[in-house]
């Protein structure tokens, strides 16, 4: 495993002083934010592969640091009614692609997406009840009639650039929230499909991460490392599904928080020995979304957490065994 920092969160640092800050913390990897809702400040792809001394100048940086690209993420919505926002968000997973292809990067993370309720649609709908039936028609619209045909086609594109990970995360608000929807796209689109495993978005949702892990075994292309703490208080009032502003902590069912401040050192350490179980040796990529800490402070006690419970060395052989 080699511990990564999803670079977004240091929009006020230019490429190479984010990565100083990185290499000396310790971090051995980077993941950069290529479009969609992620900020294209350190990477702008389309920049990038117009100007080709650009990306020499990137790599030479990387490599002065000691640091290498863990992935490109685009994380957009293809697929939203709005045919200008879709464009943009297509425009941004192409160029991803296509970076990736020049930088060797073998996994690019992105959403499913999600459709409208219909061809009249306006905006995305998500659906979590399948009652009234209009709901259960909604649910077979987006998947057959648009997010399995564009990913078929967004899988082909992928592949003809020598790009064969593509990493979904499993985000509520997109059609691939949980395990079950990530094996039924990959299913019906193939194995360039995998999952971006992010804990945050499952605690919340009652998905036991370990459990989550071995059944997806080596869907798993790549690992989030952010925490969520629920609220007991909130949660027994009014249970998990929450609208409120993500500013609003003290009044909400469940907030995000960085690494050991949601759960214990125990259940981290479960989940990466449930890692190592399942064959992935894959980066394990920080993304600080923690209100309550600054970006230094809520950053530095993730990598001191992760430091402690990953596993960096190889196995080796069972010597008493």
């Amino acid at each position: 495993m080699k511990l990564s920092v999803f670079t977004v969160l240091l929009a006020d640092k230019n490429f190479e002083e984010a990565c100083k800050y990185l290499s000396e913390a310790g971090v051995q990897a980077v993941e950069l934010g290529c479009g969609g809702y992620s900020s294209k400040v350190h990477c702008d792809p389309a920049d990038l592969l117009a100007h080709p001394e650009k990306i020499e100048e990137m790599k030479a940086v990387l490599k002065k640091y000691n640091l290498e690209i863990a992935a490109l993420s685009t994380h957009g919505n293809c697929v939203h009614p709005n045919k200008e926002l879709a464009a943009k968000d297509q425009a941004d997973y192409e160029n991803a692609i296509l970076l990736a292809e020049k930088l060797n990067v073998k996994t690019v993370v992105t959403f499913s997406g999600c459709p409208g309720g219909s061809p009249e649609d306006k905006t995305p709908n998500w659906v979590t009840c399948p009652w009234p039936e209009d709901f259960s028609k909604i649910v077979e619209y987006q998947w057959n009639e648009v997010l399995i045909p564009y990913w078929k086609e967004a899988v082909a594109f992928a592949n003809a650039h020598g790009i064969k990970r593509i990493a979904l995360e499993m985000h509520p608000g997109f059609c691939v929230y949980n395990p079950e929807t990530l094996m039924k796209l990959r299913n019906a689109v193939g194995d360039t499909i995998g999952a971006n495993f992010d804990p945050s978005h499952l605690f919340w949702q009652g998905i036991d991460p370990v459990a989550a892990l071995r059944y997806l075994g080596d869907a798993v292309y790549y690992f989030h490392a952010k925490d969520t703490k629920i609220d007991e208080i909130n949660t027994v009032i009014n249970g998990v599904l929450d609208t409120k502003h993500y500013g609003d902590e003290i009044h909400r069912s469940w907030i995000f928080r960085t690494v050991g401040y949601g759960h214990t050192h125990q259940v981290w350490k479960d989940i990466m020995s449930t890692l190592r179980l399942i064959g992935y040796d894959g980066p394990v990529s920080i993304e600080h979304e923690d209100s309550l800490m600054s970006v230094n402070e809520g950053l530095m006690k993730a990598i001191a957490m992760l430091k402690d419970v990953m596993m960096f060395e190889s196995t080796g052989e069972m010597w008493w065994a």
